[in-house]
């Protein structure tokens, strides 16, 4: 997966080189809405040889808002609603659902974009993200014997491909995808049970406007 992202990442930043000029300017906004899928790292905490904890995927709405310095050089903020999450343990390749959570992943990036004066405009980025975790519950027989899960919040790196395709009036679409390192520390009952290294594929299709 991740030998694909950064072949993603070169390929994008050569390709449309000779198409028409929207040009990205410095003191430029651009503000993004969309839908953004985050899709977890097999095997988010391994207990043995036969027994892990995984986190499944989550959807929800995305905002980001970005600044450019430059043309090239731009800050950019990602937001969105609560992502859901269910919990899972797998034990000899049975899984069962033991917890859910739900979680937001503010992530701020530096970008650089590569055309940006094209009509697609791809651009890189690297950044750090700030992960919370809230409405953390077990289920079942868990919840039955009261024993909560807690998972405190996650601080990593973050990186970025993507393009905007840019349309008339400021209008544009955009395709984004991300690495985000979360690793998030678990305790059950109280006890510590280790580290879960979520550390999604982020995937994102947004409509933004520049203004």
């Amino acid at each position: 997966m991740r030998h694909k992202f950064l072949g993603f990442a070169v390929v994008l930043s050569f390709l449309f080189l000779a198409l028409p000029t929207h040009a990205h300017e410095a003191g430029k906004w651009v503000y993004r809405v969309g839908v953004g899928t985050i899709q977890p790292d097999d095997k988010n905490l391994t207990l043995d040889s036969t027994t892990y904890v995984e986190v499944d995927g989550g959807t929800s709405a995305t905002f980001n808002l970005t600044y450019f310095v430059t043309p090239n050089l731009a800050f950019d903020v990602l937001a969105a609603l609560p992502f859901d999450h269910d919990i899972v343990l797998v034990s000899d390749g049975v899984g069962s659902k033991i917890a859910e959570t739900n979680h937001l992943p503010p992530t701020l990036s530096l970008q650089w974009h590569f055309l940006p004066e094209g009509k697609v405009q791809p651009y890189v980025g690297v950044g750090a993200n700030w992960t919370t975790f809230f409405n953390t519950d077990t289920i079942d027989a868990l919840a039955d014997a009261g024993v909560n899960l807690e998972l405190d919040d996650s601080f990593g790196v973050a990186a970025q491909v993507g393009a905007d395709y840019v349309l008339d009036n400021g209008f544009m679409f955009n395709f984004d995808v991300r690495y985000i390192n979360i690793e998030t520390d678990a305790e059950l009952g109280g006890a510590p049970i280790g580290t879960v290294a979520i550390d999604p594929m982020v995937y994102s299709l947004s409509v933004g406007y520049q203004f």
